[in-house]
């Protein structure tokens, strides 16, 4: 054993994410998911979610 099976597979993951993105389908997605982003009341969802997490984490 090498060692590096993670490593491996974290590329392999890297390249599955990559290809589904630069498909039809993942471009549908990613398209999608910048409407929903500026609208204004998901962007505030997602600064509340942040501040949530941010103050959870310093504890």
């Amino acid at each position: 054993m090498t060692g590096n099976r993670g490593l491996e597979d974290a590329m392999s993951l890297m390249q599955r994410i990559t290809t589904f993105l630069r498909s039809p389908r993942g471009q549908q997605l990613v398209d999608r998911g910048r409407r929903e982003m500026a609208k204004p009341q998901n962007q505030e969802r997602l600064r509340q979610l942040a501040t949530r997490l941010s103050s959870t984490r310093r504890r």
